[in-house]
């Protein structure tokens, strides 16, 4: 996995979900509470502030705070979620990974998800994203690959009934509408492999 700027790939992360705050927003609306893109924004705003002292840092360490910054601003279940997501991702990921090290730890990461919301592949959440992200990235996927496979499976979310979070709520309902967890980790799969080179 060849050297990247942090800071860059925290900028293309907050441009990213800042361009898509409104659709993140709609998707919310329609079974959610109606604030991810506005939260997820925020948060990302946030980290963005402080991208110099966190590119300082030691990647593990980047990360974690990155994710620390994440759990504190977001809000609602999302902060927690992609808090722990990119704090986990810290606690396993080498200094200087390579593709299979960023394999293991985001495996990890996935667990740790899971188990901080008490949830699993197949009930509308992020988590239907992450894995297919993963499974192509432990594959040897292109970055072009691991992208689309990402959006593809926020794409299945569609059909799903929510079994957790807020759209669990509306039960049949919540079936014809992407989970905007699901897009929004969609979204961040994209920034960040356009600003890692040779993912």
């Amino acid at each position: 996995m060849a050297a990247f700027d942090f800071s860059r790939l925290i900028a293309a992360a907050a441009d990213t979900i800042a361009a898509h705050a409104e659709e993140l927003t709609a998707l919310d609306q329609a079974i959610g509470d109606g604030d991810h893109g506005l939260n997820m924004k925020r948060g990302f705003e946030a980290v963005r502030a402080e991208a110099d002292a966190f590119s300082a840092k030691p990647l593990p360490e980047a990360l974690k705070a990155v994710g620390t910054k994440l759990v504190m601003t977001v809000g609602g279940a999302s902060g927690p979620l992609f808090g722990t997501l990119f704090m986990a991702l810290g606690k396993d990921l080498p200094v200087a990974p390579d593709r299979n090290g960023l394999a293991v730890a985001l495996g990890k990461a996935i667990e740790a998800v899971a188990a901080r919301g008490k949830s699993q592949v197949g009930q509308k959440t992020m988590l239907d994203v992450l894995r297919p992200v993963y499974e192509a990235l432990a594959q040897g996927k292109t970055a072009t690959e691991i992208v689309d496979a990402a959006d593809r499976a926020a794409e299945a979310t569609v059909p799903m009934k929510a079994l957790r979070g807020r759209a669990s709520f509306l039960g049949e309902r919540s079936i014809g509408h992407m989970d905007a967890g699901a897009r929004s980790t969609a979204l961040l799969v994209r920034a960040v492999a356009e600003a890692i080179e040779g993912i």
